[in-house]
């Protein structure tokens, strides 16, 4: 049965994409539509599958928010003469071409959360008292603050620099409406309801696990461990290390997700979610396709190329072999010149032409939340008050890529580590402007600071509310 869930939910995921501008229209034609969708715990898993489904659209986690945007931004990623590329990484937010992109971004994210309010006002799932519909409000509930969450990290300047800064709107309605700007401060606390009533909502979902295809493979749903685990980078994004902490921890103690062992790392990642470390991914039968064109093929104005100094950090303490190195890249010749690409995304079956002997229990897609980070969170939060405690965390992620444990660390050290683990997933980005560091450009020839970071808000949004 398994073997068939990824096309079952394809077939899905295609009707509800044709679909889906239907009726989640907001016209007489279109409400009607959807509330008659949403009459049936059916219609609403089928309305759940279009909005996990355009989580992996380009503009957002299929391209833009994962191995693109965000990792040219941080200046890991690059491409020579694509002057929309080389605008983004020199942050010109004026150039048409970066303006657009963050507009597409936007528009995107909003629809997307807009649909998922579609299913939080269906009267099913506003009144969730029992299985299956605390299920769906939960998934629901933390999928809304999980978006507005990267919204607000990428429009909005950093939360521990001026939590009464202008924050995003919040959007909690299926409306033709749009919801006022609001602060940071208000962001974050709707941020913070919303995956609280998750928490609370998701607790228990265990025991309905396989009662239905919509309980099987919870790795592609807001699970109560993603819901988890989110609030840990919220809670870290706040500067509140101890409730960070608090949920870190309970996502390593349930005991549901394991480290990789070294020998492990290889195409652990390649296209495919983590058997072990996926907290949450996107199911994505086309992620290759993507990954291939943009960091696998060399091609001139549209491929990107790593930083050529990216191997230094993995070489910084010389101690024992880094499997992540072989793991993550190749070598490939274009002419005479040897590049390096970042593979660790790339489906080695589909690129060898060898589908049929993939594994049948590997689920295709995008990994967006692992459990390494649960460790670093713990690393560094304990950094200041229990050296001892950080050093087991941090330590054992790096005995698990093949490196020795250290005996002292500190929070450049955690970061370095958090760069070898997370290139290419775009989430160093937003490390980098939570802690208020600079960016030094692939070249080495540009140092940008932090205040560089804020994405101003798309000129629509504002142009549309007058």
């Amino acid at each position: 049965m398994k073997t068939f869930r990824p096309i079952i939910t394809l077939f899905v995921c295609t009707i509800l994409l044709t679909a889906c501008e239907d009726f989640l229209n907001i016209t007489p034609e279109g409400q009607a539509k959807r509330d008659e969708l949403l009459m049936t715990a059916e219609g609403i898993e089928d309305a759940m599958y279009g909005v996990y489904s355009q989580l992996r659209s380009n503009t957002l986690y299929g391209q833009e928010l994962y191995f693109q945007t965000l990792e040219v931004m941080a200046h890991n990623l690059y491409c020579n003469g694509n002057e929309a590329i080389t605008a983004l990484g020199n942050f010109e937010y004026d150039n048409t071409n970066v303006k657009s992109l963050f507009e597409n971004i936007w528009t995107t994210m909003y629809k997307n959360i807009s649909n998922v309010n579609s299913v939080l006002d269906a009267p099913l799932v506003a009144e969730a008292k029992e299985f299956p519909y605390t299920i769906y409000r939960g998934e629901a509930l933390g999928l809304r603050a999980f978006m507005h969450f990267d919204l607000v990290r990428l429009f909005a300047e950093q939360y521990t620099q001026n939590p009464q800064a202008e924050g995003i709107p919040y959007a909690t309605e299926f409306s033709l409406k749009t919801p006022e700007f609001e602060s940071l401060q208000k962001n974050y606390d709707h941020i913070l309801a919303d995956l609280h009533e998750a928490d609370n909502l998701l607790s228990n979902e265990e025991q309905y696990e396989g009662e239905g295809n919509y309980m099987l493979d919870r790795q592609i749903h807001f699970n109560k461990h993603a819901v988890k685990a989110t609030l840990a980078r919220v809670y870290l994004t706040m500067g509140d290390n101890t409730n960070a902490a608090k949920y870190a921890k309970e996502v390593i103690d349930d005991g549901k997700f394991y480290l990789k062992n070294e020998t492990e790392v290889k195409n652990d990642l390649a296209g495919v979610l983590s058997m072990k470390e996926c907290i949450f991914g996107i199911y994505h039968p086309n992620f290759f396709t993507q990954v291939n064109a943009k960091l696998e093929q060399t091609t001139t104005r549209y491929s990107l190329d790593l930083r050529p100094d990216y191997k230094d950090i993995f070489n910084y303490d010389n101690s024992g072999n880094d499997y992540r190195v072989s793991s993550y890249f190749t070598t490939t010749t274009q002419g005479s010149t040897q590049l390096d690409r970042l593979s660790k995304f790339t489906d080695i079956y589909e690129l060898q032409n060898n589908v049929a002997s993939r594994p049948s229990d590997l689920i295709l897609g995008i990994n967006m939340i692992r459990v390494p980070e649960m460790y670093y969170i713990m690393a560094e939060t304990s950094l200041d008050e229990n050296i001892d405690s950080a050093l087991i965390y941090y330590n054992r992620v790096r005995e698990h890529r093949g490196l020795e444990p250290l005996e002292t660390i500190t929070l450049q050290q955690i970061n370095e580590e958090r760069y070898k683990e997370y290139i290419g997933e775009g989430q160093l980005f937003f490390n980098m402007k939570r802690l208020h560091l600079p960016i030094t450009s692939y070249d080495g020839t540009t140092t940008y600071t932090a205040s560089k970071y804020v994405v101003p808000i798309p000129d629509i949004e504002k142009e549309n509310r007058y």
